[in-house]
């Protein structure tokens, strides 16, 4: 299930809080290895970019795609971490006050097949999260957050990347149709039954499926701490990392990760 709306406004600001805090700490000219061609500063600004460029699209009802040149640019003075910190707070918080404004159903444009303020709230939500964890890799310091947060991370990632949408317009997604019939496990082996920690995926000729839980045997299974999971299922983490396991055909798996890719 995804989280509430007011709990996507909520970790929005949390995660940019989080983020601001390890930016504080941090080499600013790191290279980020899960993003080489950005440092940790260009990473943190296009963060900031998406946030306010998610809140021009609801604070303005946009009917149409919002041109990037129409979200004012940001270049933080050398060293000028405080100012970094500062805008990137500030556009969070922009980006949240839209969000309240606008209502979870307010119709808006999007890229995806949900056209209202909802779906900005989790992309922006899982956006910020995923970002922190490539930052986590520049500063080398360990990545966690929610596990609710994780878990639907993952859960928007597979809504996404099984659509129709996704099959029809993505080429390397439809080559998955070579593979139909296998299937794939991620298994979180840290969580609550609450927040769930299990998804099953299922490749077929004409698209893939998933369900949370399901106990059915897998071609492939992904195993270990959610946290862990959510990066090698984003691509930020190898699946031979000895933070996870990988039970079965190690090969369906990096079949998969190759041809799943997505900006986030």
């Amino acid at each position: 299930m995804p989280l509430k709306f007011h709990e996507y406004q909520s970790s929005i600001t949390s995660e940019t809080a989080a983020l601001c805090g390890l930016l504080e700490s941090a080499d600013l000219r790191a290279q980020v290895p899960s993003c080489p061609d950005w440092s940790l500063e260009e990473l943190a600004v296009h963060v900031g970019q998406a946030h306010r460029w998610a809140d021009r699209i609801v604070r303005t009802r946009a009917t149409g795609e919002v041109a990037d040149e129409e979200v004012p640019a940001f270049t933080p003075p050398v060293g000028g971490v405080r100012e970094l910190t500062q805008w990137l707070t500030e556009g969070a918080a922009l980006l949240v006050q839209a969000l309240q404004e606008a209502g979870e159903d307010a119709r808006v444009w999007s890229w995806f097949t949900d056209p209202t303020a909802g779906f900005w709230a989790r992309r922006m939500t899982h956006e910020t999260v995923v970002h922190r964890a490539d930052a986590c890799l520049a500063a080398e310091v360990p990545f966690t957050t929610a596990p609710s947060v994780a878990a639907d991370s993952i859960d928007e990632w597979l809504t996404l990347v099984c659509s129709p949408a996704t099959w029809e317009e993505d080429e390397e997604v439809r080559e998955l149709a070579r593979w139909a019939g296998a299937s794939l496990r991620l298994v979180a082996t840290d969580t609550a039954e609450e927040v769930g920690g299990q998804w099953l995926i299922e490749l077929g000729p004409d698209g893939v499926r998933w369900q949370r839980g399901g106990r059915e045997e897998a071609d492939v299974v992904l195993s270990g701490p959610l946290d862990e999971v959510l990066r090698v299922f984003y691509r930020r983490l190898p699946p031979h990392s000895e933070l996870v396991e990988v039970r079965g055909d190690m090969k369906l798996l990096e079949v998969w990760l190759e041809r799943v890719s997505f900006g986030g």
